[in-house]
């Protein structure tokens, strides 16, 4: 990806732990590398097809100007957010505050805060068999649209499934969608957490019935295991009420450890 490097830019704004710097305020200095594609400006001598680094940066200095944080580490992820959600031909910020008049009683040159954010492509799994199910998969889908830092892409077609994992119960309405979000998988797995919430979601029986169920399902290329998340979702390959939407809004997406696509395992799915 091509990069525009935006480096020691001075703002004088009011942010720290100390009252006073509040009031009085003090220097910070702000660096960012934009990864954007240049390829179109370049050949076309077009500024449009770019992003423009003076307008961003007269963006940055209203924005650190214009709040007061205690933390320069929240300077630096509510900047990287709003310039990315302002700015859309950037896809990613290598961010960097310094605070070069830091109060700590000892000599230095300055201290910093350097982050790298950007721009993720998911996959969410909907699965509902209790009450409307349909107004619940759409309450979902409406969910992650009305957020400001995700987009939905694609959804795939609704599909009725019969259960899966042995417990008797009512046929399911299930889907996918490609999601593209600023927020962490772990973030992602909360949203979700709390979507299913309004749906008023019990987690009584494993594999039981359920108002919504949502599942991350792939984020970009990762692998990823925590306590509460694994990524990409261990049974992808085994459900066709997954791969079926999958394989509808993203057939050539590869599985990251399979190194299949998702057609490739629908396919292979259905001859076993």
């Amino acid at each position: 990806m091509d990069k525009i490097r935006i480096e020691k830019l001075e703002i004088f704004a009011n942010h720290g732990v100390y009252p006073e710097e509040n009031v009085l305020g003090q220097k910070f200095v702000v660096s960012a590398v934009l990864y954007t594609d240049t390829r179109k400006a370049g050949l076309t001598d077009d500024l449009s097809c770019s992003t423009n680094y003076g307008e961003v940066s007269h963006f940055m200095k209203k924005f650190v100007e214009g709040h007061t944080f205690m933390l320069i580490e929240r300077v630096a992820e509510e900047l990287a957010k709003e310039v990315l959600l302002h700015f859309p031909l950037i896809s990613q910020i290598d961010l960097e505050i310094s605070k070069p008049w830091a109060p700590i009683g000892l000599p230095l040159e300055t201290v910093a805060v350097q982050i790298t954010r950007g721009w993720h492509t998911a996959f969410v799994a909907l699965g509902s068999n209790m009450g409307d199910k349909k107004a619940y998969l759409d309450m979902a889908v409406e969910a992650l649209k009305n957020r400001e830092d995700s987009e939905v892409i694609k959804v795939a077609d609704y599909l009725v499934t019969e259960p899966y994992g042995g417990v008797e119960q009512d046929d399911f309405l299930n889907s996918a969608l490609q999601l593209r979000t600023l927020l962490s998988p772990e973030e992602l797995l909360d949203v979700l957490h709390e979507i299913e919430q309004m749906a008023n979601r019990e987690r009584l029986i494993h594999w039981g019935p359920r108002t919504l169920d949502l599942d991350v399902l792939l984020y970009d290329d990762l692998v990823y295991e925590s306590e509460t998340l694994i990524i990409p979702h261990i049974e992808i390959q085994k459900r066709d009420f997954v791969l079926i939407p999958m394989a509808q809004i993203a057939p050539y997406k590869r599985h990251p450890i399979l190194k299949e696509t998702m057609q490739e395992l629908l396919n292979k799915l259905k001859n076993q």
